[in-house]
């Protein structure tokens, strides 16, 4: 499937779904060997795709594990650029809807995901740590250390 999302010139963009997996006060991210940071499980919506089936997909291909949607937590407006990885030189705009899955009460997974040819590690992180990670979205940290209630629209340039 193709996904929702394009590159003109110097320009990308992409529609995203992302989860943020919480479990005995840790957030789950990612990480792999071509990039310097961490980010939230998650990728692009496929063309024809809604963003929840988008979710629940990336997180059983990323994780191993079949999560449950609680909620539509954030919906980010994404304005950045990038020096070195994959997106080097690009000036990007990303879409992204971020769900807050259910606890399941364990942090056992299955993951055997790759991204552009690098095995992708899964990374338990303390909330109360998460300041020390070079991690994305930006505004996670906040978030989880927030009330966390309703639908927040995050825009971060």
């Amino acid at each position: 499937m193709m996904d929702c999302g394009f590159t003109y010139e110097n320009k990308w963009f992409r529609y995203r779904a992302g989860a943020i997996i919480i479990e005995d006060g840790c957030v789950l991210l990612v990480g792999n060997a071509n990039e310097d940071y961490f980010y939230s499980v998650g990728g692009g919506v496929h063309h024809g795709e809604c963003a929840e089936d988008a979710v629940l997909r990336e997180v059983f291909e990323e994780t191993g594990v079949r999560y449950e949607i609680d909620r539509l937590a954030v919906i980010h407006e994404n304005f950045f650029s990038q020096s070195g990885g994959t997106l080097d030189g690009l000036d990007c705009h990303e879409i992204a809807f971020y769900f807050l899955m259910k606890p399941r009460g364990t942090k056992e997974l299955c993951s055997n995901s790759y991204t552009h040819g690098a095995k992708e590690i899964m990374h338990w992180v303390p909330i109360k740590d998460l300041h020390k990670h070079k991690a994305f979205p930006s505004f996670l940290q906040d978030y989880l250390q927030g009330d966390m209630q309703g639908v927040q629209h995050i825009i971060t340039k």
